[in-house]
């Protein structure tokens, strides 16, 4: 069986501007056309200072044998996901997300996400070093781990995988069977700290999402965005409560798996149809 390297794509949706997505012909989409966003064309998360770009690069498969990949990392896996790498920037996607459990070392021959997005934008500086990449990654709810300072001890760990000194964006990934107050206040300690200028969720209910807000709030510092799956053929948080909690409250929702791991993808395909991103105007 052919094996690839899956480099997922997420979007970005401004609670601002809806988004409109967008099908082309595959008479219009010869292989060598590529999806290329307009550098300026970036989204502020929520009600932090950062921005980015509306599509991103999710680095879930990168390194990982455990999902991914048939069960095996070699070197033909890695040179894909590096060209997919700078492939992304070229074409003006510079917004990367990955997570300390990506890859994990604990899966036989497996690499971490994380300590391979962080060699690639170090080789890319040398020959790109005006290239703009920011950075996402996130913390594991992991039973054992307790209060604020399993949160900046885990982000330093993921810092230095990735080779930086700070990240653009750090995440829960999920909520916590218990600790969660703790794991707010460590998120809160890590842009205090200058670990991160940006923070957020993932997988977060409308009530852990609005406890969220309201505790970061009291210090200051908003709730930039909360990752969720979402895409046109899954679509609880429009149903559940969670894109209009992130409506409400100025939250920036991330939608992981816009093409449900290639399904929405396979789906145009039989059409003849190629399915190819996220249309940010809404004049037309």
């Amino acid at each position: 069986m052919a094996t690839n390297v899956s480099t997922a794509c997420f979007s970005v949706l401004s609670y601002k501007k809806p988004n409109r997505i967008r099908a082309v012909t595959s008479e219009e989409s010869a292989p060598a056309v590529a999806l290329k966003t307009d550098k300026e064309d970036k989204v502020k998360l929520g009600g932090s200072e950062l921005k980015v770009t509306r599509l991103g690069i999710g680095a879930w498969s990168w390194g990982d044998t455990a999902y991914w990949n048939n069960f095996q990392w070699d070197d033909q896996k890695l040179k894909a996901a590096k060209a997919a790498f700078n492939t992304s920037i070229d074409q003006g996607i510079t917004f990367f997300d990955t997570a300390e459990i990506y890859g994990s070392p604990l899966a036989l021959g497996a690499e971490t996400s994380e300590t391979l997005l962080g060699r690639f934008i170090k080789e890319r500086k040398k020959s790109n070093p005006g290239d703009d990449v920011v950075v996402a990654t996130k913390f594991a709810a992991l039973p054992w781990r307790f209060g604020r300072q399993s949160v900046l001890s885990v982000l330093k760990d993921s810092l230095n995988r990735l080779g930086l000194s700070s990240v653009d964006l750090y995440q829960l990934h999920w909520p916590g069977i218990w600790g969660n107050e703790g794991y707010i206040d460590g998120l809160g300690d890590a842009v205090e700290q200058g670990l991160v200028k940006a923070v957020g969720v993932s997988n977060y209910n409308e009530r852990r999402l609005r406890d969220a807000y309201a505790r970061l709030k009291k210090r200051g510092i908003p709730v930039a965005s909360n990752q969720v799956n979402y895409s046109l053929i899954y679509r609880a948080p429009e149903q559940n409560g969670v894109k209009a909690a992130c409506d409400e409250l100025g939250i920036t929702l991330i939608a992981y798996c816009p093409l449900a791991q290639g399904n929405i993808h396979s789906f145009y395909l039989l059409l003849n149809i190629y399915f190819i991103g996220v249309v940010v105007s809404d004049s037309d």
